[in-house]
């Protein structure tokens, strides 16, 4: 496929999308590495923006360059913006209490702490996101699971192969300790982004190092 072939295509998708206002976001395209640049009305929408172009076929890689701007309204602080980080946090079964600390810079949100599962660090983020002020987020949460998992390798490989998304005779699984390593091929970039997801998913991961080519 073309530049442009994909250029056209990862405009239409962002189009596409009901939860994006696409108006103000400008693609480019080289080698198959997309470029996403302007600005958006929330750090949801920045979000939603890179995961509806990384799952355009035939995209090797983003590069994303949005500008969160909120319309119309005054300047939330930073201070406001980390106590609704923090309530909307304690609010959500799927995080455990107490764990997650919330530092908030110019609208930039750091998490620290340590969780047990990668879910919840992502319930985390997830849910800070969802703030109106909020311009970034920096996710340091740490995970730190209770028991220590012997067969990572093999739940990982049998994860592969369960999930219709990922071609996984192309990926091969190096485990050293609670790190994972993933190497080989896969088609598409959301297909290397699901790969890492299944990685992530396995308990006793600390680390996942994806060294996935997109063919």
């Amino acid at each position: 496929m073309s530049d442009m072939s994909l250029r056209q295509d990862v405009i239409d998708e962002l189009e596409f999308e009901p939860s994006l206002d696409a108006a103000n976001i400008g693609v480019a395209v080289k080698n198959g590495v997309v470029t996403l640049m302007g600005y958006v009305n929330s750090y949801l929408e920045k979000v939603k923006a890179e995961e509806v172009a990384r799952d355009v076929r035939g995209v090797h890689g983003i590069a994303e360059e949005l500008e969160v701007r909120h319309p119309g309204d005054k300047k939330i602080s930073d201070d406001e913006i980390a106590q609704r980080a923090l309530k909307i946090i304690s609010w959500d079964t799927m995080i455990p209490e107490n764990n997650v600390q919330v530092k908030v810079e110019n609208g930039r949100v750091t998490l620290s702490g340590q969780v047990e599962w990668y879910y919840e660090k992502h319930a985390a983020e997830y849910a800070v996101r969802r703030l109106h002020g909020v311009k970034g987020i920096c996710n340091l949460l740490t995970i730190q699971p209770r028991a220590q998992v012997s067969d990572i390798k093999n739940r990982i490989e049998n994860s592969l192969k369960r999930r219709a998304q990922i071609e996984a005779n192309n990926i091969h699984v190096t485990v050293v300790g609670n790190k994972v390593t993933l190497d080989g091929s896969v088609k598409a970039w959301a297909e290397r982004y699901a790969a890492e997801n299944a990685a992530w998913a396995t308990p006793g991961v600390y680390m996942v190092d994806n060294r996935l080519d997109v063919a």
